[in-house]
C-alpha cells in the first residue's frame, strides 16, 4: 500500500511538473477575450496602408482563409469565423535605400507598434455588431478596456459612412 502511495505521489509530482513547464494559455483582450491567432504572420495579405498624421505608421492587413474569401468575393456581412489582423510599424525613411535613388524617397517598416485583431462571431459579439476586438503589444493584449471599447466606437463611425462595410475599414487590394 505504501508503495502505491509513493508511486501515486511521484506520478502526481511528474504531472504537476510537466503542466507547470507548459506555456500558460494566452490571456485575451478586455471585454471581448480576443486572442492573438496562432500563425497569423503566415496568413494572406489583404491590403497595405499608410496612416499619416499622429499615427505615422505603415500597416499590413492579413486575413484567415474565411476573411480572404469574403474580401475576394465581396461578401458582406463577413461570415462568422472571419479573422482580420492589422500589423503596424513606425513609418521610417531608409537612408540606405535613398543612397541608391536620385532623391530621398524610400520608406520602410521601422519598430513594430502593435497588432490589432478583429474576429467575426455574430452570436458571441452580438452587442458589437458581430465583431470582437483586441490590441496586442509585443504579443500581449493591451489591458485597457477603454482602448478596446474604442475599437467598436471607431468602427461604428465607419459604418455610418459606408453601410456595406460591415465595420471593416479595409478593401481588398487587387
Amino acid at each position: 500500500m505504501q508503495r502505491l502511495a509513493t508511486c501515486s505521489l511521484a506520478l502526481a509530482s511528474l504531472v504537476f511538473g510537466i503542466s507547470a513547464a507548459l506555456p500558460h494559455e494566452q490571456a485575451g483582450s478586455p471585454i471581448y477575450g480576443v486572442k492573438l491567432p496562432r500563425g497569423y504572420r503566415d496568413w494572406k495579405l489583404i491590403s497595405v496602408a499608410h496612416e499619416a498624421g499622429k499615427n505615422n505608421d505603415i500597416r499590413a492587413i492579413l486575413g484567415n482563409d474565411i476573411a480572404v474569401k469574403a474580401f475576394r468575393d465581396g461578401v458582406r456581412p463577413f461570415p462568422d469565423g472571419a479573422v482580420i489582423v492589422r500589423l503596424a510599424w513606425r513609418f521610417d525613411s531608409s537612408a540606405r535605400n535613398d543612397a541608391v535613388f536620385p532623391a530621398p524617397q524610400s520608406f520602410v517598416a521601422g519598430p513594430p507598434i502593435n497588432v490589432q485583431v478583429s474576429v467575426k462571431d455574430s452570436k458571441r459579439y452580438a452587442a458589437s455588431a458581430g465583431w470582437g476586438y483586441g490590441q496586442f503589444e509585443s504579443g500581449v493584449p493591451n489591458p485597457d478596456p477603454a482602448l478596446t471599447r474604442a475599437c467598436f466606437a471607431c468602427h461604428s463611425k465607419l459604418n455610418a459612412l459606408a453601410k456595406n462595410a460591415d465595420l471593416v475599414f479595409t478593401d481588398y487590394a487587387r
